[in-house]
C-alpha cells in the first residue's frame, strides 16, 4: 500500500482520539488541510482494502467498572481444532483479545484470551463456561495487578 504524505498526515490525526464534535471528520479535514470527502474516501478505501478492520470507540474498562482482567493461557491439544476453539472463545463479549501462539520449552500453552469482569469470580465463571463449551481443561489464569501502559499503536 502506497500512502502519500497527505494520507499519513490524516492517519496521524485519526489514530489519536477523535475530536469530540458533531463533525469529527470535518474537523480532521480542517486540521489536515484537506476536504472532509478526502478524509472519508481515504478511510473508506483503507477499510474496503482490509487495512482498517473497524472504526470504533475504545471503552476504558477499569473506568466503566470492569476492574478485573485475566490473561488466560490455554493448552489446546494437537488433535483439537485450535482455530474453531479460538473462534468460540472470541465470540464471548467478556473477551477482548484471542491469539494463537506457538508454545515453547516448559510452557505448553498455545491459545491466549484476555477476559474482563467486574470481579475475579466473573473471570473465573467465564473460564468455567469455556471449559464446558470447548473441552479445553488445561490453562493458567494470570490476573493483572497494575496497568503500566495501554496505548494504541502509532503507525505514522
Amino acid at each position: 500500500m502506497n500512502l502519500s504524505e497527505q494520507d499519513k498526515k490524516i492517519l496521524r490525526i485519526v489514530q489519536a482520539d477523535l475530536p469530540d464534535s458533531e463533525t469529527p471528520f470535518a474537523d480532521i479535514a480542517e486540521e489536515a488541510g484537506v476536504s472532509e470527502q478526502e478524509v472519508l474516501s481515504l478511510l473508506a478505501g483503507l477499510k474496503a482494502g482490509g487495512s482498517i478492520r473497524r472504526f470504533g470507540a475504545t471503552l476504558r474498562h477499569q473506568k466503566a467498572g470492569y476492574g478485573f482482567n485475566a490473561m488466560v493461557a490455554w493448552f489446546v491439544d494437537g488433535n483439537k481444532d485450535i482455530v474453531a476453539i479460538g473462534r468460540t472463545m472470541a465470540k464471548r463479549t467478556e473477551i477482548t483479545h484471542c491469539y494463537e501462539r506457538k508454545n515453547c520449552l516448559d510452557w505448553p500453552y498455545n491459545l491466549y484470551t484476555m477476559i474482563h469482569g467486574q470481579t475475579k469470580d466473573d473471570c473465573q465463571r467465564v473460564v468455567e463456561e469455556l471449559i464446558a463449551e470447548t473441552g479445553v481443561v488445561q490453562y493458567e489464569m494470570l490476573f493483572s495487578y497494575e496497568e503500566l501502559k495501554k496505548t494504541s499503536m502509532k503507525y505514522f
